[in-house]
């Protein structure tokens, strides 16, 4: 396997959790409803302040220097993130408690499922969230929208730099197997809190055809 290629099997082995977490509901889920701009604003900071603790916590530990490096190199970026938001609005993402999908990325200590999940996985999800807030922020004639499309441009191209480096730590079929799996099991528990999130506020998480 390459890059290209993990790519291609990450999104089509999850193209349905991956496309229901990009659908208009996404929004709902992760704001609980609360669709202000005060609230999107501190939803969008406090899920950048949460990666950025994730990969400073890997970055600690990792012992792989490539992988490492990129980690300290991600969590710089998601901690500017941040902060970019924030200042859009008078919000402050503080130090929110891990979702679903961080809790599960800070449980990895393997290199090659830590750069599958949270380097590729991760800015997969992320992404389709932004578009969501992108989408919020034209429709409110808020120019807002202009840094979450500098945030989304910037989140797209870590997936393409995550997956190059997997090139780099992956040394055998198994590693990326492992990057793989881990990398589904990251979208499953993203997706698992969007579902469980609309569930409860009565909303069916599956597109209504």
């Amino acid at each position: 396997m390459d890059s290209s290629e993990f790519i291609d099997r990450v999104r089509a082995d999850n193209e349905t959790a991956l496309d229901r977490l990009g659908s208009e509901k996404a929004l709902v889920a992760t704001t609980r409803a609360a669709l202000d701009r005060e609230t999107v604003l501190e939803t969008a900071a406090e899920a950048e302040a949460r990666a950025a603790a994730t990969f400073e916590t890997w970055a600690d530990d990792e012992a792989n220097d490539e992988a490492r490096a990129a980690f300290a190199e991600a969590a710089d970026r998601e901690r500017d993130h941040a902060e970019r938001v924030s200042a859009l609005g008078e919000v402050d993402a503080g130090d929110p408690s891990p979702d679903d999908l961080h809790d599960y990325l800070r449980g990895l200590d393997d290199t090659a499922a830590r750069v599958g999940a949270g380097l590729v996985a991760r800015p997969l999800v992320a992404s389709r969230s932004l578009l969501q807030v992108i989408n919020f922020f034209v429709n409110e004639g808020d120019n807002a929208a202009e840094t979450f499309r500098d945030l989304r441009t910037e989140t797209d191209e870590q997936v393409e730099a995550g997956a190059a480096l997997l090139d780099a730590v992956c040394e055998s079929d198994d590693d990326w197997e492992r990057a793989a799996v881990a990398a589904g099991e990251a979208i499953d528990a993203a997706y698992g809190e969007y579902a469980d999130s609309l569930d409860s506020l009565g909303i069916d998480p599956k597109p209504v055809c």
